[in-house]
Parts: C-alpha cells; structure tokens; sequence
C-alpha cells in the first residue's frame, strides 16, 4: 500500500472519529468516552500484534518514543473529548485538525528541520484559521 492510499483511509478514519467523538459524548460523560475509546484502540492493538505473530520490534527508544506518543495521543484525546462535549464538533474538529502547526514548531526546534517559504504562508493562513473559527 502506498502512502497516498493509506493517507486516504486515515483522513476518511479520523473524520469518522471526530464524529463518533461527538456522538459518544452525547451519550455518556467525556471520561467514559475515553475509556470506551481507548478499549477499540486496544482491539485493533491486539489484532496488529497478531498480524506480527505476537513479535513486535523491540528497541528501548523506539519503544520509549512510542509510549510516549500514546501518552500524548491520550491526553490530546481526553481535551478533545471535553471540547467535544462543550462546544460544536465543527469547531472544535476544525481547531484541533491544526495540530500539525505544534508539530512543525517542534521539529523546527528540536530536529532542525527546514521550513520554507511556502510552508511559513501555510502556518500563517493556519494561525489566521484560529483565528477565524474562534471568533
């Protein structure tokens, strides 16, 4: 699979979660929500382990990195849940789909990646977009 294909199926995979999201808490309190969230994560965890014969890679930082970015995903996950649940879906969704922009800003700092011109407008017309949905 190519990573276009699998880029598709993820945009398609987190636009129906950010609906779920908002379904879910209409329903039951947003710490539920993560609870029950975090058991379908757990689900396909299991599944994907079974498709790596129960064998997955095993190096200490790789593994640190990864618990850590399931750390940060729970987190991210528990404030989304909350906004979910104060505030409209599309709004919210539309805020938080800019998270990329904290991600440029750290491997800009942290890994030294090059941003150029045109990525600079990008995080420029993002920024005037939070603006923009939050008035």
């Amino acid at each position: 699979m190519n990573w276009l294909v699998a880029s598709m199926i993820a945009l398609i995979s987190f636009g129906f979660w950010g609906l779920f999201t908002k379904m879910a808490v209409a329903h039951i309190d947003y710490k539920s929500a993560l609870i029950y969230q975090t058991l379908g994560v757990l689900v396909i965890g299991v599944i994907t382990l079974g498709m790596m014969e129960f064998k997955p890679v095993s190096n200490l930082k790789g593994s640190g990195y990864a618990i850590l970015t399931g750390a940060a995903y729970s987190i991210g996950c528990l404030f989304y849940f909350i906004a979910a649940s104060k505030g409209k879906i599309i709004t919210v969704v539309t805020l938080t789909a800019l998270y990329p922009l904290v991600t440029i800003a750290l491997a800009y700092f942290l890994l030294s990646e090059s941003v150029s011109i045109k990525q600079c407008l990008g995080i420029a017309l993002g920024l005037v977009g939070i603006f923009l949905m939050s008035t």
